[in-house]
This record gives C-alpha cells, sequence and structure tokens, in this order.
C-alpha cells in the first residue's frame, strides 16, 4: 500500500480533521446501521493510523508498525460500507474534499491488497465486456425494442447534433430501461436530432473510481470522446447523474455536456415539449451525484413545475441536504442489507409528505426506490423525472 495515492493537498486536508463529528451526525450509512465506525470521522482516524504505519519516523520514535493484514480488512470494509454522497463533505467547516478522499482511499485498499474480492468481477466485466455487468456489449441500445415505435435507425445514426449517452443500468436493468424508452420520447416530440452510440458506448468510468480502480480511466475516456466525434455532435446529454459528473470531471471539454433535466428545461423554454396537464402531487428526491456533486437543483424543480396540474411538495430535507437513497457508491454489491435499510430511512421521509409520486434524476435513486417499495408492499409511485414528463406528454391522467 502507498501514500502516493494521495496528492499533497489530500495529506495536508486528512490533518486538518477537527474531530467535530458533523460529518457523523449527516453520514446515512451511520443513521441507518448505528454504527459509528462508519462515518467520515471514523475513516479519517483510522487512514491517519494507516499513513502513520507506513512513515518510518513515527515507527521508530512511537514503536508503531504498520496495520497488520486482517486491520486492513476491517478498515478496507468500512471504507466500501459508504454511498459516496458527499454530505460529509456538504458539512465540514474546514472544507476537506471527502469524497474524492474516499475514492482515493479505496484506491489505496485495492492497491495493498485489502479491497473487497468482488472488485475483481468489476475489473474482470469492464475488461471483457465494457460495462458493468458482463452484458454483451452488442445490446447495449436493445432498450429500443421496449419502444411501441421503433425507427428505422434504432436511434443509431451516422451523424447528429445531439448524442443520448444512455449509461449501463439504464441500457441492462428492465426496470431503469424505462428511463431512456421516455427520454427518447422525449426527444423525438420535442424534434431534437439525436443518436445514440450503441455499441460504441462503453462505461463512463465512474464504476471504476468507486471500485478503486481509476487507472483503467483513461483507455475509456478516449473511447467515449472518440465515438461521439465520429458522430459530428455538439452536445452529450444523460440522464444518468454519475455518467454526467464523470463527463463534467474526467473528459476533456470538446462538446457541451448536459444532464437531462438541463435540456428538458431549456427545451421547455423554447416551447418544444408539448406538455399536458397531469394533475399529481409530487415530491422531488435530489440524487447525490447530481445535486451535492454537480450543483443542479433548480432544474428539475423548474420541468416539474412546468408541468400544468403539478403541485410540488420539498422534502424535508432537500437540495444539499437531502439524504441518499442507498443506491450509490457500489454500496449494494459490497452490503446490500445496509443499502436497503438506508432505502427505508429515505422512503420513509417520502411517505411523510404525503406525495402521489416521488421522482428522482436517476435510474440508480428510482431503482433503489422501487426495489424497496415492491418490497414492502408500499403505495406510491417512483419514477424518474423524464417518466414524468413524457407521461404528461401523452396526456395519460388515469
Amino acid at each position: 500500500m502507498s501514500s502516493r495515492v494521495y496528492h499533497i493537498g489530500q495529506m495536508l486536508e486528512i490533518d486538518s480533521c477537527t474531530g467535530c463529528r458533523l460529518c457523523a451526525d449527516v453520514c446515512p450509512a451511520v443513521s441507518a446501521s448505528g454504527d459509528g465506525m462508519l462515518s467520515a470521522l471514523s475513516r479519517m482516524k483510522g487512514l491517519k493510523e494507516v499513513l502513520k504505519g507506513r512513515v518510518p519516523l513515527f515507527r521508530r520514535l512511537f514503536r508503531k508498525r504498520g496495520p497488520s493484514g486482517e486491520e486492513l480488512k476491517k478498515f478496507s470494509g468500512d471504507v466500501f460500507r459508504c454511498t459516496l454522497c458527499g454530505s460529509c463533505q456538504e458539512v465540514c467547516p474546514v472544507g476537506i474534499g471527502l469524497r474524492k478522499l474516499w475514492l482515493s482511499v479505496r484506491r489505496d485498499m485495492v492497491h495493498s491488497g485489502s479491497g473487497p474480492g468482488k472488485i475483481e468481477i468489476i475489473r474482470n466485466n469492464l475488461v471483457e465486456s465494457r460495462n458493468v455487468f458482463a452484458e454483451d456489449n452488442q445490446e447495449r441500445a436493445d432498450w429500443v425494442d421496449n419502444m411501441r415505435e421503433v425507427p428505422e435507425d434504432r436511434y443509431v445514426k451516422e451523424r447528429a447534433e445531439t448524442v443520448y449517452f444512455t449509461g449501463c443500468v439504464a441500457a441492462y436493468y428492465p426496470l431503469a430501461q424505462r428511463i431512456p424508452v421516455a427520454f427518447a420520447q422525449i426527444l423525438d416530440a420535442s424534434g431534437v436530432d439525436f443518436t445514440l452510440l450503441g455499441p460504441d458506448e462503453w462505461c463512463c468510468g465512474f464504476p471504476m473510481l468507486g471500485a478503486g480502480i481509476g487507472e483503467m480511466l483513461q483507455v475509456f475516456v478516449e473511447h467515449n470522446l472518440d465515438a461521439v466525434r465520429r458522430k459530428g455532435a455538439r452536445r452529450v446529454v444523460f440522464a444518468c447523474p454519475s455518467c454526467y459528473q464523470m463527463w463534467r470531471e474526467y473528459y476533456p471539454g470538446h462538446v457541451e455536456v448536459l444532464h437531462a433535466s438541463q435540456f428538458m428545461s431549456r427545451l421547455i423554454q423554447e416551447k418544444k415539449i408539448p406538455l399536458k396537464e397531469l394533475p399529481r402531487i409530487v415530491t422531488y428526491h435530489d440524487p447525490c451525484d447530481l445535486g451535492r456533486g454537480a450543483g443542479v437543483f433548480d432544474e428539475p424543480r423548474q420541468v416539474i413545475q412546468a408541468i400544468p396540474g403539478v403541485k410540488l411538495i420539498e422534502l424535508p430535507s432537500n437540495r444539499e441536504k437531502c439524504r441518499c437513497c442507498g443506491g450509490g457508491g457500489n454500496l449494494e454489491m459490497f452490503d446490500a442489507d445496509l443499502s436497503a435499510a438506508i432505502a427505508a430511512e429515505k422512503m420513509e421521509e417520502v411517505l411523510g409528505t404525503g406525495a402521489q409520486i416521488v421522482v428522482s434524476a436517476c435510474q440508480q435513486c428510482v431503482r433503489t426506490m422501487t426495489t424497496y417499495a415492491r418490497r414492502k408492499g408500499v403505495r406510491i409511485e417512483i419514477m424518474d423525472l423524464t417518466q414524468l414528463v413524457q407521461t404528461a406528454i401523452s396526456g395519460r391522467n388515469g
């Protein structure tokens, strides 16, 4: 394990932690599990001990040895039982970049040989299939078959002004496939010239960072950028917040990058989306990567409030303070029970609003909340923002 995983700014940040405990108070993993060892505060203390054990001077002065393999495994387990929601970073009084620090710690754990065994599954799937689920990448756009009317070109054109980057989850999970279907219908109804990348779309790279194997990222970035260039596109749009955030932060800025909520807000302002009345009471869940991660709070609400008949009720914890759904950070792969417990707390808050529909702008949030609702028999409609808009276009009020 090597301290070179951390840049100098992170080393300084690690030393600046005051131990104030604010991060522990907002951590969804701590709240759902009651285990304080999962807090950012505990993780920071553990990281300091790990780093001290590597420094020869500290070892000589304090007779301190590096952590044992068993201790590293325990620490690593706590590191990966995290949704990477960024709530700890949001409340940190000294402004530590905790989310990127946790990504570095995960990489550290994997490089030290202490990461979860399932990391190799993710790595192998990405190498062999170019997606995290080991699905045939030639079938990446097969969700188009779920549409009532399938265009002859199946939305895979040689050239187009806009590329719709679907993402792994929406491409392959049956429940999430409703989202690209809805968004494609919205783009059609708005007269947008768009194309899919089809088999040329590879994973955006976020699962690599979350799994601590970010050294794989550059090959995927270069491939996806080249695929977009070949289409002659001037913008790329995403319904997946993680894909959107990855392109914002890790892809060179040769094209305009927009989340679906931003693009739909623009189309509504240009009066290109034909919205019909939809009498519904709706509450909105801010996805972690879109909200705290990318600062996109207003556009989803602008879209919801533009739909005639819709009444928006805010969650008690919203915008920067919105509580995680439990679906981020690969947590479901490492601790499915904890992910479900976080979802349970989220749904309790949602149900307390009395809303008929909870809307998010993330396929993972929709999938996590829907899975919980189905298991528990909770009667509330759960939609992605694209599905809400598509429903308003179709005029289905039943």
